[in-house]
């Protein structure tokens, strides 16, 4: 695994943005998955990495079924919670930075509070995680076991959606367009505010962070695309933007009666990161435009 260059490792490097920092990164990267490491194994991660002496590390390696997690709360916690406290381990002794990928899903409650006007104000990094479930429990718990490492960033972001090449790739834009092919009607939420986020996007914002990182900045920044909207209504403009006319019928939370709770609200304040200067995050509407570009090259919608 060594090389004789300076690299940036990026674990869970088949997930959706391991995958887009590793394209990004080119010859830069260190691809590390579970066919590679488990990063549960605390004295194999730590001498890997040791061996490999990236100049930082980014890890995008997570637990996400949020419903299953419920009946595997050890599995979750190992992944989420061990994982970290392992990474954390060995960057304090490479003394590189940690970049942690973490979630909206830290956010559970309705919102902080009301504006001027009435509107519920996004979260900040500053304000209390309220997780609810063992997946935002577990990755809040990854969040502090990164933070034992002064050198840490924790990027937090929401609703990720990967460039539709990416054949592996399972999230919501591929759902409501695989199911658009098969249902006579869509049922979906639309009492859940959050900012669906393009891959790219944030992959781009990701790499900058890691720089910022290696220049001493640290602590916690969300990054997302702007905006927000429901589930219901980022699956309608999903169904616009393929051509798909089949009707989208708006229900609750409760009707759709998942295994583990949802946040209600989980819109992050970016401003933290815009301060810095970096790459702008555009509008999750601008996003999901550039999925549909790239998509209908390869695929020829229908």
């Amino acid at each position: 695994m060594k090389r004789t260059e300076r690299t940036i490792a990026v674990t869970g490097a088949k997930g959706q943005l391991g995958g887009e920092l590793c394209r990004m990164l080119g010859e830069r990267a260190l691809p590390l998955d579970i066919d590679v490491l488990d990063l549960t194994d605390r004295q194999a991660t730590i001498d890997a990495l040791l061996d490999a002496d990236p100049e930082l590390v980014i890890n995008c390696a997570a637990y996400t079924q949020v419903d299953k997690a419920e009946s595997e709360p050890e599995l979750a916690r190992a992944v989420n919670v061990g994982a970290v406290e392992n990474l954390a381990e060995a960057c304090r002794r490479l003394d590189c930075p940690l970049v942690q990928i973490g979630t909206d899903y830290v956010f559970g409650e309705g919102g902080k509070g009301k504006a001027e006007g009435g509107s519920i104000l996004p979260w900040t990094e500053e304000d209390e995680p309220s997780p609810r479930g063992v997946y935002a429990m577990t990755k809040w718990e990854g969040e502090r076991a990164a933070m034992k490492w002064e050198k840490h960033i924790i990027v937090r972001t929401c609703g990720l959606y990967a460039r539709p090449c990416d054949a592996n790739a399972k999230n919501f834009v591929k759902t409501i367009l695989r199911l658009a092919e098969t249902k006579a009607e869509l049922r979906v939420v639309n009492d859940q505010r959050c900012t669906p986020s393009y891959v790219p996007h944030v992959a781009r914002a990701t790499l900058f962070l890691a720089e910022k990182s290696s220049n001493g900045v640290n602590g916690i920044y969300h990054a997302t695309n702007r905006g927000f909207t429901t589930w219901h209504g980022f699956a309608s403009e999903i169904l616009r933007l393929a051509n798909k006319t089949i009707p989208i019928l708006p229900i609750t939370t409760a009707e759709f009666a998942a295994a583990a709770p949802r946040p209600v609200y989980s819109v992050l304040d970016t401003s933290k990161y815009d301060s810095l200067g970096g790459p702008e995050m555009p509008h999750w509407k601008i996003g999901l435009q550039e999925y549909f570009e790239e998509y209908v090259k390869p695929l020829e919608l229908k």
